[in-house]
């Protein structure tokens, strides 16, 4: 295994320590971590194999697919599509989409896309991995379908179906796919390494995530927590909406494959160095070191992180929380705090903001273990991340 690599500014050792023991005691085979204070860049470490099956090493410039850690990229779109005029959260999506207003969708607004209100996580016929990359299959099959519960009355986290939802939507309202959008008005000009849609150029940096075994907890550390019976048997279930959410594609996709990570699927498909997410989210949250200036208004940060969607989630069946596009800190998915949002990968990775602290995130792991919301990986650097984050704060 490769030594861990990079940098740390004094005081946040803690979160070296904590990627270390990953790299060493949790399983991973290659990852990356960074944070940002208060616009500052304080931690940017990586360390282990590019593939977790292979023996070339992760490098400074390695990215990864980050899976549904794409979804906050993503919903930063319709953000400042709002701030700009552009696009109105409360007009129902047909105004801009109207073939969506079939099978009773009429009033469902822009917000429960958000929210995962809508009532749309799954497909009545799943969508072959084909499908899934022609651009056009996705939002067609979405248009056509009915709810599965009256929009607005419950939330269900939309797995797949966020990507085509918001990615037709942004078409219809700019002309250009949210993955260029992206990189025109925020990749580009604030100098981040995330793609919504990987060019054929950047593909020699991408690492292969792969799936590996989870490694028992020593028994000096207590029991691992096991899975509600609730969670185990609606994974169980092939008629289940968990099932069917996150079998919207059909076969699974190769997620390394080419086609794949070209096609700028905005729910899972997105390719990114943590160092690249962390200095997204804390450009969310103010202007950067270099002079860089805010993405996000005042208000459009308030309106990003304010809950939206609490309680029971019909596809996860565990409870969570859900502002506009960001998982809210909670339970099923613990941040740094009350205030903290951002998004969790399945399999590992995690990228959150929290305005109370001025730090920005970001984890990205190439070893897929068996997590949803709340991975031992992140939340052992989120424990270490909160032991500094939350005392006097050390300079940059």
């Amino acid at each position: 295994m490769a030594d861990v690599q990079g940098t740390v500014a004094d005081g946040w050792e803690p979160v070296r320590d904590a990627f270390r023991a990953n790299l060493t005691e949790r399983g991973d085979r290659g990852a990356a971590v960074a944070v940002y204070r208060d616009g500052h860049k304080v931690v940017d470490l990586w360390g282990g194999l590019a593939d977790p099956h292979g023996d070339a090493p992760w490098r400074e410039d390695t990215a990864q697919v980050v899976r549904s850690v794409t979804k906050g990229p993503a919903a930063a779109v319709l953000h400042l599509l709002h701030q700009r005029g552009r696009l109105d959260l409360d007009a129902p999506v047909g105004t801009y989409w109207p073939e969506f207003k079939a099978a009773g969708k009429e009033r469902v607004p822009v917000r429960h896309l958000l929210t995962h209100r809508a009532g749309l996580p799954v497909l009545d016929t799943p969508l072959t991995p084909e499908q899934a990359v022609d651009g056009v299959s996705g939002p067609r099959a979405i248009a056509a379908q009915a709810p599965a519960w009256e929009p607005g009355t419950a939330h269900g986290y939309h797995a797949q179906t966020y990507g085509w939802l918001l990615g037709e939507l942004v078409l219809r309202v700019t002309g250009r796919t949210l993955g260029r959008w992206f990189a025109d008005e925020v990749a580009g000009p604030y100098g981040l390494d995330i793609w919504l849609g990987l060019p054929a150029e950047q593909a020699h940096r991408v690492g292969r995530i792969a799936e590996v075994p989870t490694p028992p907890v020593p028994l000096s550390r207590g029991l691992r927590v096991r899975p509600k019976r609730e969670v185990a048997e609606a994974w169980a279930d092939p008629d289940s909406l968990t099932r069917r959410a996150f079998g919207a594609i059909t076969p699974p996709p190769d997620e390394n494959a080419p086609a794949y990570l070209a096609a700028g699927l905005a729910g899972s498909g997105g390719v990114a160095t943590a160092r690249s997410l962390a200095r997204f989210y804390a450009a969310l949250l103010g202007d950067l070191d270099d002079g860089t200036r805010r993405l996000y208004a005042p208000a459009t940060l308030t309106q990003a992180r304010t809950e939206e969607s609490v309680g029971p989630d019909r596809v996860l069946v565990v409870g969570t929380r859900f502002g506009l596009g960001y998982m809210l800190h909670g339970p099923s998915c613990p941040m740094l705090g009350p205030g903290s949002f951002g998004h969790p990968g399945r399999g590992g990775s995690l990228a959150f903001a929290d305005p109370e602290t001025g730090v920005a995130f970001a984890y990205v792991t190439n070893s897929l273990q068996r997590s949803v919301t709340s991975d031992p990986r992140a939340q052992a650097l989120v424990r270490a991340l909160r032991h500094v984050a939350t005392g006097p704060r050390p300079a940059p």
